[in-house]
């Protein structure tokens, strides 16, 4: 085994032993760090989903359906007899639309049923006043993932990407009772229709940009940029008896050019690919051939072998559609009030060390850090699991007389309905926005709150037997990663209520700029086996590392007996991830977060406690001048 110096890279240093061991399941694209914990809790609940099946015996009546859904993707004997049927009801819905005028009577419903169309419409917190909702209105997705692909200079890989999925879409088309000419005219016109779309979405470096979605117009004014679509008969249908005067649109630039897109002269174009993508969604839940070669094109850009065998994939299907329900009961089986209540602590402990640092803060105006406390101490803290279920999944319903496929439509369109009721409501702070059984963390900007699921509080990241200095450098760095997103480039423009509003002077915020330019620069241009990293597509995740690093190490200051080493290795370990070429060379495209050998090996150079614990000097790899280090919050 080559040595490695921990001076000369941390990350590899800490990890080269198990990275060189470590395999990645058949059916994954990454093991290790995240995924590990994820697979660990798949692997519990599944015994757990297996049990109550066998046993006929529910916790309550939310797992009684889950687990009823749960038994009925198990059921391959009847869903390879049913094949594609179930799905031709609605495939051929689309393909009897006879024309705008038939569209536009038809749209409230294929709205409410999550139907596939040129343009998106959900219901959403308002983020210029988050305690009511909006419509939000976005566009489609594309084929390729993202619309760099699209560029001239990307021929080869758009070529290679784009016939791996039309061979895979034009294997599933035989399955259709369209003919082969047919076959092939549909294929041809998605790919067309595809093209047109993928010139005026935003990529994902645009959407990554998030407060720039805010724009909002009149009913009035969507209504004749999307002419011929009948904007304003479709939203009194849908919100009978609700007044609505404005349309949040998150991508003007398709909008304003909605037209050439959507048009009586690409009707057929939109018809064609509307049934292609609702028959590719259809796969998962029609039989084990559909849903392999469904998964066809993915499996190759994430360098995968192997779709997930039935057990696990039933439980991902059936937890998605009940995820809170599963979650609640994952949180009061598996996690300790004790630990709990720890982490609590090492919360508080944390937010007022950043308010400490803020007070103290050498760029920030007396006016600017007043607020900037001030949305600290309005911070909502959820952790590990909520008090009670969303009365939403007491309007679930499963029934096991009909198909997977219709079970599944049903669970959607009911979803949809409540999302739509929140229009003239109030919002719900209290409402979470991640499971207990997800091994995952978030700061949600327009709540101003955090949340961490139960299953992120495990070893590496957290165990109550592993020192305070270890859980700092693991959980600890995540939880202060989290609270520095309110003071990202985008959650800055947020105040304490999560509403976008400038709270910032002018000089400010110029100041801030500044050091968001400096954190772009530090990682832009990077070169990676599989690729370049782009640093300013990145810089809200690494704000949030720099941030959680700099209040971490400032708990540690004022610990007794403060281990640094110890922070330092498990901030490299909970990093650690082994992930195929192919999902690596994807992730920089459509990732926020930076590559995990970066966010293991960036941020500590910027901090002194790194060059004291390791004697780090000049001639080191993971030294950087004084100079260039990076400090935001």
């Amino acid at each position: 085994m080559e040595s490695i110096r921990i001076q000369d890279d941390l990350y590899n240093y800490v990890n080269q032993e198990w990275l060189e061991k470590a395999v990645i399941p058949d059916d994954k694209p990454t093991t290790g760090g995240f995924a590990d914990l994820a697979k660990g809790v798949e692997d519990t609940m599944i015994d757990e989903f297996k049990t109550m099946s066998d046993k006929k015996s529910y916790p309550n009546d939310y797992l009684k359906k889950t687990i009823e859904l749960f038994d009925m993707v198990r059921d391959t004997e009847k869903r390879n007899a049913e094949g594609v049927a179930p799905a031709l009801k609605l495939l051929n819905r689309i393909k009897n639309i006879k024309d705008m005028k038939d569209f536009n009577k038809k749209l409230p419903a294929f709205v409410e049923e999550g139907f596939t169309l040129p343009f998106s419409l959900e219901v959403s917190e308002d983020m210029m006043d988050t305690t009511k909702h909006s419509i939000m209105l976005s566009g489609p997705s594309i084929i390729l993932p993202d619309t760099k692909y699209y560029l001239p200079e990307m021929a080869p890989q758009k070529a290679a990407l784009l016939g791996a999925w039309s061979d895979m879409v034009s294997k599933l088309l035989a399955f259709t009772d369209l003919s082969e000419d047919e076959q092939k005219q549909y294929l041809a016109d998605t790919l067309a229709f595809d093209e047109k779309i993928a010139a005026l979405v935003k990529s994902h470096e645009e959407w990554s940009e998030y407060t720039k979605c805010y724009n909002p117009m009149t009913v009035s004014k969507v209504n004749s940029l999307m002419k011929p679509v009948a904007v304003k008969k479709l939203v009194a249908k849908l919100f009978e008896g609700k007044e609505v005067e404005n349309i949040i649109v998150a991508e003007p630039r398709y909008f304003k050019n909605f037209k050439t897109v959507f048009n009586e002269e690409t009707f057929e174009l939109y018809k064609h690919w509307a049934y292609v993508n609702e028959l590719l969604s259809a796969t998962g839940v029609l039989s084990e051939e559909l849903r392999a070669l469904g998964s066809t094109y993915r499996l190759m850009l994430t360098g995968v072998s192997t779709i997930p065998e039935v057990d696990k994939y039933a439980y991902l299907l059936s937890s998605s559609y009940f995820n809170e329900p599963v979650g609640l009961y994952y949180g009061e089986k598996y996690f300790g009030e004790e630990a709990k209540k720890d982490v609590i602590d090492m919360v508080k402990d944390i937010v007022e060390t950043y308010k400490n640092r803020i007070s103290k803060n050498d760029f920030l105006s007396e006016a600017t850090k007043e607020k900037a406390i001030l949305k600290l101490n309005k911070i909502g803290l959820k952790m590990a699991y909520p008090d009670k279920v969303d009365p939403l999944y007491e309007k679930l319903t499963v029934d096991t007389s009909a198909s997977l496929y219709e079970n599944v439509c049903n669970l959607t369109k009911i979803k949809r309905a409540d999302a739509f009721s929140k229009l003239g409501t109030p919002v719900d702070r209290t409402k979470w926005v991640m499971p207990g059984h997800m091994v995952n963390a978030c700061y949600n900007p327009s709540l101003n709150d955090i949340t961490f699921p139960a299953a992120i509080l495990q070893a590496p990241f957290y165990s109550i037997k592993q020192s305070r200095s270890q859980n700092l450098g693991g959980i600890g760095a995540v939880i202060a990663h989290e609270i520095s997103h309110a003071f990202d480039n985008n959650g800055a423009k947020c105040d304490e209520n999560g509403n976008l509003k400038n709270w910032w002077t002018k000089e400010d915020f110029k100041k801030f700029n500044a050091r968001t330019k400096a954190m772009i620069r530090e990682f832009d241009g990077i070169e990676l086996p599989w690729g370049t990293v782009n640093g300013k597509f990145i810089v809200s995740e690494n704000i949030a590392d720099n941030g959680g690093m700099a209040a971490t190490l400032e708990v540690m200051s004022k610990m007794e007996n403060a281990d640094y080493e110890a922070y330092f290795v498990n901030w490299a370990k909970v990093w650690c991830m082994k992930a195929r070429p192919d999902y690596l060379k994807l992730l920089l495209s459509i990732d926020v977060h930076g590559p995990a050998i970066l966010r293991a090996n960036m941020q500590p150079r910027n901090f002194d406690e790194w060059y004291t614990t390791f004697k780090v000097k000049k001639t080191d790899k993971m030294y950087l001048a004084p100079s260039k280090r990076v400090h935001i919050w």
